[in-house]
């Protein structure tokens, strides 16, 4: 208290100590937490559920998070969700990033740089990590395009020689080995891989063959179906 009898302003130590604790983050970190928030949107339920990663690969799964959220389960359909994918898929995946064998655009984009220095046992544990996270919850899809879809991925189109997709990913979607998991993905994403393969942007040949005959209604309705598994 002043000798005047008025009360003394204390200064603000807490902002000033979190200023001070925020200069000391690297400022790639930074970085990363604002395109995060940027491309990623709100966590939502995701951010609620997030499991601890083993400590050797604590901070490498941080950065992952910015853009596949926590845990894998992505809310944004340029990243796709990990939460649930097959291990040795996820594995194939990193390590053709890192190579620079999978050249599709976004691979390019944004997976290159970020897999350049991940060494095969970082990415072993970060596809067990991801393999055993609970995944995304699936929402119905009742659709007349994922009706259409429905039939395409559990018949194929024979006339057109397209297979069924059930013949490689299964009644539910879930993939298997090297086989990647398609239930809960986002449609969007689906739908943009299928059209990676049909065009050769990404490298597949069975995929290719797959995909190269679906017309460009066609894919969309596989997509949504396929994700609402």
């Amino acid at each position: 208290m002043r000798p005047n009898g008025s009360m003394t302003r204390q200064a603000p130590v807490r902002c000033r100590d979190r200023s001070r604790r925020s200069a000391e983050i690297p400022s790639a970190a930074l970085l990363l937490a604002a395109l995060g928030l940027a491309v990623c949107g709100a966590p939502g339920e995701a951010s609620q559920t997030a499991a601890a990663p083993p400590p050797d690969i604590a901070g490498t799964v941080h950065v992952c998070s910015s853009c596949h959220g926590p845990s894998g389960r992505s809310v944004s359909s340029t990243f796709p969700r990990l939460a649930g994918q097959q291990k040795d898929y996820l594995i194939a995946q990193l390590t053709a990033f890192r190579d620079h064998t999978r050249a599709d655009p976004h691979a390019q984009t944004y997976m290159w740089g970020m897999a350049a220095r991940l060494s095969n046992p970082t990415i072993a544990a970060l596809a067990a990590y991801y393999s055993a996270q609970r995944p995304f919850p699936g929402t119905p899809d009742d659709s007349p395009a994922a009706a259409a879809g429905r039939k395409i991925y559990t018949e194929g189109i024979p006339a057109e020689g397209v297979p069924a997709c059930i013949a490689c990913h299964g009644p539910t979607g879930g993939g298997n080995s090297t086989i990647p998991r398609l239930a809960e993905q986002h449609a969007a994403y689906i739908e943009r891989q299928l059209e990676a393969f049909a065009s050769k942007a990404r490298a597949n040949e069975i995929m290719h063959q797959t995909s190269k005959n679906l017309t460009a209604e066609q894919i969309p309705d596989v997509a949504a179906y396929a994700a609402s598994l």
